[in-house]
């Protein structure tokens, strides 16, 4: 390993400290699960924006983030905080974040286009609050640990509260969107998820407190010149190209749920039901997933769970019946909790070693491209089932009582099931080659190839 990088002793964190980073898990599953559920229904169903405007509202400040996550991961990088790198941007960012999603569903309802320029505004802020939030708290397990396999255990912990998160914000927001009618129900929505977002700022904050990073030089290449190299990292490429194209088909799934609720089910609160299954096995499997990466390794069990993903969104097709479709929604649901621990586990392999081969620390720069692309391929998915309802004929409304054509309903059932099967399966033509395991990141190994980023003909 190069002289530039001090050593550091490998063992487990404390539980402290697992379960405080994954406490984060809290804010950014608030807040990257609710928008993509309920902001395009609130717009087409409350405040009566066609499909196609709703749905490049919903996208166009996600959009901003590719560029300004990047930047947040250069300004962190670069930071000479005494309380460490990253943790100072949790606690303003994520309070700053709490405050701005509760004014998002609390602008006024009309005229349209007041009420959806209030929107874009304030859910652009989010997006800018977020990504100074977001990066550099995906950032911090490439310095919390150089452990190959604690890092796994650190992202069990993380995937374990995020599904936890996700099921809380997302079960519950229709609930007290319905329990406090059309007036003050997506209002409710904003605080609630607003008080979610704030306790998990605080929570990582403070549960983070007097951890020792390892210290990696910052960066002395210009930020240009830094987004040159991470995108020659083909590990890095790959990675991030299968891991995008599968936040795709996530979020085109979770836009789906309220419709497919509304429209091809006739229970009651079968939106919560639904999303209550796409998330609670995480709660069971994540630690299985964990040891199949174990045995088999990072890539095979990403394989793994991604297959499992694919198949539940092609059998969601075939239900007819909320229990048929719950039971497919929960494979998706299975496979999707693995399909989040395998590849946060593998970024930060993927930063420590250009770390530990150039002496110098990219790691923001790593993660501000990774949360960017991810939060664009999630802000696409509700983009791209806005156009697919379009095209089916999906007629909006301000409130009142709308009856769907044929053509409308196919758009909802093929959007929540095919589309998102097929983006799984192209998705793994990347990763077929990605290639870092433990052996790549030992000193011997590091040693032998000092120089290699990454180019054409890594292995």
């Amino acid at each position: 390993m190069s002289s530039a990088v001090p050593p550091a002793p490998i063992g487990a964190l404390p539980r402290r400290v697992r379960v405080g980073y994954a406490l984060g898990s809290v804010a950014t599953g608030a807040f990257g699960t609710v928008p993509g559920l309920l902001l395009l229904p609130y717009l087409t169903d409350r405040l009566g924006v066609g499909a196609a405007l709703a749905g490049l509202v919903v996208l166009l400040p996600k959009a901003w983030d590719v560029i300004l996550n990047p930047i947040a991961g250069r300004i962190s990088d670069r930071s000479t905080h005494p309380d460490g790198k990253r943790r100072p941007f949790l606690l303003r960012a994520g309070i700053a974040l709490a405050i701005l999603f509760a004014l998002l569903f609390a602008g006024p309802t009309t005229p349209a286009g007041i009420a959806t320029a209030w929107v874009v505004i304030a859910f652009l802020a989010c997006a800018s609050a977020y990504a100074f939030f977001q990066v550099p708290y995906v950032a911090m397990p490439a310095e919390l640990t150089p452990d190959y396999a604690e890092r796994t255990r650190l992202m069990t912990w993380r995937v374990a509260i995020l599904a936890l998160a996700i099921l809380a914000s997302g079960a519950l927001s229709p609930l007290v969107r319905d329990a406090l009618g059309p007036t003050w129900g997506y209002r409710g929505v904003g605080a609630f998820v607003g008080l979610l977002i704030l306790a998990g700022a605080i929570g990582v904050w403070r549960g983070t407190a007097g951890v020792p990073m390892l210290a990696t030089p910052a960066a002395t290449a210009g930020f240009g010149d830094q987004l040159r190299l991470v995108g020659a990292d083909r590990r890095f490429r790959l990675l991030l190209t299968t891991f995008v194209v599968q936040a795709l088909a996530t979020g085109c799934m979770l836009a789906g749920v309220d419709y497919v609720a509304t429209w091809l089910t006739d229970t009651g609160g079968a939106a919560s039901v639904l999303f209550a299954c796409f998330v609670a096995p995480a709660l069971v499997v994540t630690p299985l997933w964990q040891a199949v990466g174990a045995r088999i390794g990072k890539k095979r069990g990403y394989v793994a769970a991604s297959l499992l993903l694919f198949l539940g969104a092609a059998g969601a097709y075939a239900a007819r019946s909320l229990p048929a479709l719950a039971v497919a929604v929960a494979a998706v649901g299975i496979g999707y909790a693995g399909a989040q621990v395998f590849p946060l586990a593998m970024l930060p392999d993927v930063a420590a070693l250009d770390a530990a081969r150039t002496g110098e620390n990219r790691v923001g720069v790593f993660t501000g491209v990774w949360t960017g692309a991810e939060t664009l391929g999630l802000a696409l998915g509700p983009g791209l089932y806005a156009v697919i309802l379009g095209a089916g004929g999906y007629l909006s409304s301000s409130g009142g009582a709308v009856v769907q054509p044929d053509s409308a309903l196919t758009a909802i059932r093929i959007g929540f099931t095919l589309v998102p099967a097929v983006l799984v399966a192209l998705s793994l033509l990347a990763l077929r080659g990605y290639r870092l395991d433990e052996a790549d990141l030992r000193p011997s190994s590091l040693a032998a190839h000092p120089s290699a980023i990454g180019g054409p003909g890594e292995s």
